[in-house]
């Protein structure tokens, strides 16, 4: 048999070789760290989004159904849906203008 150690066998303790695995080590879990997913930044946007929407939305119909009922309690046809659909929409702007405004978390 020879005397010559087997390329299975773990390497003998070398100064070099223990430096590249931390450093191979400290690579691998930046890459790790990378790769993951900002969730925090952009589940916050996401629900931004979704309350500009809602705002938006809501404004549009809750004036549209308001002056609605106005207009068929009171028989003055356009005028009331008219009015109040476009107070829906001022107050919508206003309120998606100041949740745009404020800092972020």
């Amino acid at each position: 048999m020879s005397d010559e150690p087997s390329a299975r066998e773990p390497i003998g303790e070398d100064a070099r070789i223990d430096a590249l695995e931390k450093r191979l080590h400290a690579a691998r879990e930046r890459e790790i760290e990378r790769n993951q997913p900002q969730v925090k930044g952009a589940d916050a946007s996401y629900r931004l989004g979704n309350r500009v929407l809602a705002e938006l939305l809501g404004g549009l119909l809750g004036g549209a159904v308001i002056g609605w009922v106005i207009d068929h309690f009171a028989g003055t046809e356009p005028w009331g849906l008219l009015v109040m659909l476009t107070l829906g929409i001022i107050v919508a702007f206003r309120n998606i203008i100041r949740i745009s405004s404020r800092r972020p978390d």
